[in-house]
């Protein structure tokens, strides 16, 4: 237990400053650089204290595909042994196993996050930080109801009661000898009374009754203790204990929010199963219970996407040193995920997991926290780096500029890189397109694919890249699947009343259909992929896509084929008015000046604006491109026509934007309706 645990117990509850997921748990992605390296995942481990866990992805060759944990409890180590165990083997922390602590390793725990050094001369070569090799680290912060590390040395009692300050009953205590070698044991509250399971190994769980890793009963299990046996309390053996708490509140605004937790299920029928979590996962752990299977670790920086069964989920192992694949395990929904057995089990077999919920939880306060246009010329040259959003997005819609019959694509994290929509068709979703576009994520921007196509990176156009990031009030999506002739509520986390919904079938064609300024009984319906005007029922006799008013968590569809088609796929964006940040709203135009009040202090840096009473084009402009005096450069979501640049349509204004006096009809017509989103 560390000394910093005291100064925790009542942060986040009692009236002390709430507490969310991005405070003490972080996925971050990075390249070794073979120099000190810091990583500013946003985790404070110098005075809160945790657990750092990394994976190098790319490579096992000579132990540096090792899975490696240091802790700030056991500390960096000495100079002629490092504290680095590792989930796969057995070996205990020391330099012959770890690294060489006065040179290699890990430099220091930071308010922020944590710097590595150099690798060079490393035992596990590659282990945290050799140059050009792809890494995962997941960081867990010491916290009641989320984490905590406790350390003690064996005395030879039988059991023996250790204490703990993880403030709820644990929902999973993983326990590793540190100075001699030993299994990892886990003790998980699903796995039965009685039993354990090793992390180390494919082996289901086994009766402990015999061996005696942590005492006689699941009873010896509380909120302030738990008890270990003669295996795990070797008289002078030095040992590190996990703690991860399950279902027990603690964060939010509220307080009263889970943010991780610890659960079994069982392979149905069709070999899968559902799991309702009440908040959608970012980080999930698997394991068969009854028999012999790999740990499964998957999280959504890497890849867990909602795409069915197809294998684009990253997976890593912690029993094994193995390279990251792709494989089909896990669709996070909005309220939990969906686990496919992926040829790796039965129906009946039961699972255990731990989940830790999806972030942020904090309302955004700025929008470039949130939203960032990148506007280049194209390079042609294969994997390359757009950097500098000063976020990892979960959104983006890329636009040729210069060249005209060219589609606009979007791409996001939930439904997986390789899939790709244009939102000037209605085509379906195009499955294997991620080298015409992102290749892969980074924890502030992308990669292009591996083509220069003229799409997305040709050495002869220019591209804006407009990237989003998902968090409550701002921005969230949602993919779900049809249920036609039933009509269905759908969870978001959105946190407030969505005020603009986009929705798109998936795996057949069909329009892109809009929903704004919704009443109890009416909404501003149009197609984005089109320039026709809100009454839709002249154009789509008979169908139904709204179901209702949204609220603060869920959002209706009828049961039309364009947003409920039995078995056919869709995907929700969902946007919503963020104070300072994003505004949604609509306006009546007066063909002359008009400022549009967004409630900003330094104006919009992204507007896009639809006529809705009659037809009209969906306009974007940024500031990436150009919002100021003079001429502002514009494009049409619903069209593969080039940029125009030589219109003076919207101007900067402090507060929100201005529509000048030259602004056609389709944007600023007497009397004409308008929507629009703007983002701060």
């Amino acid at each position: 237990m560390s000394s910093s645990q005291q100064l925790l117990l009542g942060e986040g509850a009692g009236g002390a400053a709430p507490v969310y997921i991005e405070d003490v748990f972080s996925t971050w992605l990075y390249t070794g650089t073979d120099a000190t390296l810091a990583i500013p995942n946003g985790i404070d481990l110098s005075t809160k204290g945790g657990l750092v866990w990394i994976k190098n992805r790319t490579t096992n060759s000579s132990f540096g595909g090792n899975h490696q944990l240091v802790d700030t409890v056991r500390g960096l180590g000495t100079t002629s042994g490092g504290s680095m165990i590792s989930t796969n083997n057995t070996d205990a922390s020391s330099g012959t196993n770890g690294y060489n602590a006065s040179t290699q390793g890990f430099s220091s725990f930071d308010t922020t996050g944590f710097t590595v050094k150099s690798s060079g001369g490393e035992v596990y070569s590659g282990a945290c930080n050799t140059s050009g090799v792809s890494y995962t680290s997941w960081t867990f912060r010491e916290q009641p109801k989320f984490f905590d590390i406790v350390t003690w040395t064996g005395n030879g009692s039988n059991p023996r009661t250790i204490a703990h300050n993880l403030g709820s009953v644990p929902g999973c205590v993983i326990v590793k000898e540190t100075n001699a070698s030993a299994s990892w044991a886990v003790w998980h509250r699903s796995l039965g009374d009685g039993y354990r399971i090793v992390l180390n190994s494919t082996n289901g769980r086994t009766n402990i009754s015999a061996d005696d890793w942590f005492g006689s009963s699941d009873s010896t299990f509380t909120s302030t203790n738990f008890s270990v046996g003669n295996n795990l309390n070797t008289s002078g053996r030095t040992l590190v204990a996990y703690l991860f708490a399950h279902d027990a509140g603690g964060f939010g605004a509220s307080g009263t929010d889970n943010v991780i937790s610890c659960g079994t299920f069982t392979i149905g029928g069709s070999d899968s199963a559902t799991v309702t979590l009440g908040y959608e996962p970012q980080w999930l752990l698997f394991k068969r219970r009854n028999s012999n299977s790999n740990w499964q670790l998957v999280d959504s920086m890497r890849g867990m996407t909602d795409n069915g069964s197809n294998q684009t989920d990253a997976a890593l192992y912690p029993n094994t040193s193995a390279v990251e694949e792709l494989r089909g395990y896990a669709n996070p929904t909005a309220t939990g995920f969906v686990y496919h057995a992926d040829g790796t089990g039965v129906s009946g077999d039961p699972y255990i997991y731990i989940a830790i919920r999806r972030g942020p939880m904090k309302v955004p306060t700025s929008g470039t926290e949130v939203f960032s246009a990148v506007a280049t010329s194209g390079t042609g040259t294969n994997n390359r780096v757009i950097t500098g959003l000063g976020f990892s997005p979960d959104l983006i819609l890329n636009c040729t500029r210069g060249s005209s019959a060219l589609d606009r694509y979007t791409q996001d994290r939930l439904r997986g890189l390789t899939q790709t929509i244009y939102t000037n068709t209605s085509g379906a979703e195009q499955t294997g397109q991620g080298i015409y576009a992102v290749g892969t994520l980074n924890m502030s921007g992308f990669t292009l694919g591996t083509s220069s196509g003229v799409g997305f990176n040709s050495a002869s156009d220019t591209y804006v890249f407009e990237c989003f990031k998902r968090a409550p009030s701002f921005f969230d999506e949602v993919c779900y699947t049809g249920t036609a002739p039933t009509a269905q509520n759908l969870t978001h986390n959105l946190g407030v009343a969505p005020e603009f919904i986009i929705i798109k079938r998936r795996d057949a064609g069909g329009s892109w259909f809009t929903g704004s300024m919704f009443t109890s009984t009416t909404v501003t319906r149009a197609v984005l992929n089109s320039n026709s005007d809100q009454d839709l029922n002249n154009l789509y006799s008979g169908q139904s896509i709204w179901g209702g008013q949204p609220t603060s968590s869920v959002f209706s569809v009828g049961t039309g084929s364009g947003a409920n088609a039995s078995g056919g796929t869709y995907v929700a964006y969902l946007f919503a008015t963020c104070a300072g940040v994003s505004k949604v709203g609509s306006y009546t135009g007066t063909g002359t000046t008009l400022q549009v009040n967004c409630g900003f202090t330094a104006g919009a840096r992204f507007v896009l604006i639809k006529r809705v009473n009659t037809t009209g084009d969906w306009y974007v402009w940024d500031s990436a491109r150009g919002i100021v005096s003079g001429n502002d450069p514009y494009l049409l979501l619903n069209s593969t026509a080039a940029e125009v640049t030589n219109t003076d349509y919207v101007d900067t204004y402090s507060a929100g934007f201005e529509i000048s006096s030259t602004a056609p009809a389709a944007i600023n017509a007497s009397a004409g309706t308008f929507i629009f989103l703007a983002i701060a």
